[in-house]
């Protein structure tokens, strides 16, 4: 018999008082560091440039990764991520690091958990760890060969053995959630959700699942081509604690998306959007009071369960989204009438 998930369970009550908060961008203020390719390494033996491998510092620099979460956590997240958007044997490949896959995601994962007991024992509000899964450079949807449409980079076997890989290592360092973000390619969460079903299975336990869909142009399409609306067609079956959207663009930009989401999923929704568009350089120069009040109007209007921030966003902005969303009420969870729905690229329903 599966044991259901008591952090779920708690989250879902809490969700139910209050809009919530997540964390904000890790690579952001690991730029703020100034790492040289030495502290990246931090004396591990390995043949390649790790200048950028953000992962990796959760066993080499592992302060600097616990500092950036206690931070979020003093800003007000009552959820913080791990650190290990990259932490895959795929990703980890280009820096010769595959083997250090497990280590870095059992690290990373002690390292939120640890942070957000002794938040939570310092308040008392109850604080809870997603085991950040990012979707790889591979896609499972397109050929990267123009000349060949059918050939793929990676099986679908293959793509749930990644991530089985990583879930296991998050789940054995304590990690609440599994978060399976920034989707470019639904095919690829497809294969996330399977690798933690089994994983569940295998443990005899619930693997609560949260998953964000990142649209990549302003017709609202991810990479595969699919809506969201689609596209909660397609992963429902999951039954995911929390769905929505992340990355992308700001939040004026993703503002329609959030709310058609919004109106046909039944459960959360957490949307954690860029902070704005990038300049000429890269950088985000979106201020924390900007962020705050767009998604401050979301709360207003009663889109969202869960809010944070993606790339750009410091602990400065989560704090005026925190700000924001205070003493407004979360959305209420939506009973869609039961119907058939499928997905292609655009939703069908069949009605009764």
């Amino acid at each position: 018999m599966t044991e259901t998930s008591a952090a779920a369970a708690r989250l879902r009550a809490e969700a139910a008082k209050r809009v919530l908060v997540t964390d904000g961008a890790f690579g952001t203020m690991i730029q703020g560091y100034r790492l040289t390719e030495a502290d990246y390494r931090g004396g591990i033996d390995l043949s390649r440039d790790q200048k950028g491998n953000n992962d990796l510092l959760a066993i080499s620099r592992p302060h600097v990764i616990a500092e950036i979460t206690e931070a979020y956590l003093a800003a007000g997240s009552d959820i913080v991520s791990t650190n290990t958007f990259n932490a895959n044997t795929i990703s980890q490949a280009d820096y010769g690091a595959e083997h250090l896959v497990r280590d870095i995601n059992l690290a990373a994962a002690q390292i939120a958990c640890n942070a957000a007991r002794n938040a939570e024992a310092a308040d008392g509000r109850p604080r809870f760890v997603a085991g950040a899964i990012g979707p790889t450079n591979k896609t499972l949807s397109l050929s990267p060969d123009v000349n060949d449409p059918g050939y793929r980079a990676i099986s679908f076997d293959e793509l749930r053995d990644v991530y089985r890989e990583q879930m296991d290592a998050l789940l054995d360092g304590g990690v609440d959630f599994i978060l399976i973000e920034t989707i470019f390619d639904t095919l690829n969460c497809k294969a996330g959700i399977v690798a933690a079903i089994e994983a569940g299975q295998a443990r005899g336990v619930e693997v609560p699942l949260m998953i964000s869909f990142t649209v990549t142009d302003m017709s609202g399409r991810n990479l595969s081509g699919h809506t969201v609306d689609s596209f909660w067609a397609s992963i429902r079956h999951a039954k995911p604690l929390t769905v929505g959207l992340n990355c992308s663009f700001g939040a004026p930009q993703l503002r329609p998306h959030v709310v058609s989401l919004a109106a046909i999923a039944d459960t959360l929704i957490m949307v954690y959007p860029n902070a704005g568009l990038p300049n000429e350089l890269g950088q985000y120069d979106e201020a924390p009071e900007t962020t705050g009040g767009f998604i401050g109007q979301w709360a207003d209007q009663g889109l969202v369960n869960v809010v944070g921030g993606c790339c750009g966003t410091t602990p400065e902005h989560i704090r005026e989204i925190a700000k924001a969303v205070t003493g407004k009420p979360p959305r209420a969870v939506p009973k869609p009438p039961v119907r058939t729905l499928l997905s292609g690229l655009d939703p069908m329903t069949i009605a009764a």
